[in-house]
């Protein structure tokens, strides 16, 4: 079992074998979280460098409540990064729909895909259909949470959703039936 409390006491004193044992023990699952966000792999290693220099900058303010809190305390300050990253090199991303909100269609059948197959699919949507599916999916933010992060409209953020889904329905049975 790691101890998580004592390698977070240990980096906060300066000791870099902690900060090694703290990178190492989280950097797969903070790169899969950036991969939701930014596809190119060395704007992938470019946003988690910055987000470790927040981390190791910042964690003298982190209180530890639980195990999992040093996880979503560091998560946050990824997708943060992310975010930043995006709205930075491609502020084009984000179309804004004055549309009423799209009716939602049936939800795809998960359970046929494997994980693999799923993350592909996300990975192929354009930029500003993918922010607003994590956001939504896996970070849990409603559409007003998205629209004021991503500075677009509450309607926009549900229609790029719905055609988030309705593009990773077709890549996923496209994928399927070749």
């Amino acid at each position: 079992m790691i101890d998580y409390r004592l390698i977070i006491d240990q980096v906060k004193s300066g000791n870099r074998r902690a900060m090694q044992q703290l990178y190492s023990l989280t950097i797969r699952y903070l790169t899969a979280v950036c991969q939701r966000y930014i596809v190119n792999e060395d704007d992938v290693k470019d946003v988690l460098q910055e987000s470790y220099v927040k981390i190791f900058m910042n964690i003298g303010t982190f209180q530890q409540r639980e195990e999992a809190s040093i996880l979503s305390w560091m998560t946050r300050i990824v997708v943060n990064e992310s975010l930043m990253f995006i709205r930075q090199k491609e502020h084009y991303a984000f179309i804004n729909i004055n549309d009423e909100l799209p009716d939602c269609e049936e939800e795809l059948e998960v359970e046929e895909y494997s994980a693999d197959d799923i993350q592909k699919a996300i990975m192929q949507l354009p930029t500003g259909y993918r922010t607003v599916f994590n956001l939504y999916v896996f970070e849990d933010k409603s559409h007003r949470e998205i629209a004021q992060i991503l500075g677009i409209g509450e309607s926009s953020s549900a229609s790029q959703l719905n055609r988030a889904k309705k593009m990773i329905r077709s890549i996923l049975t496209h994928n399927k039936t070749s």
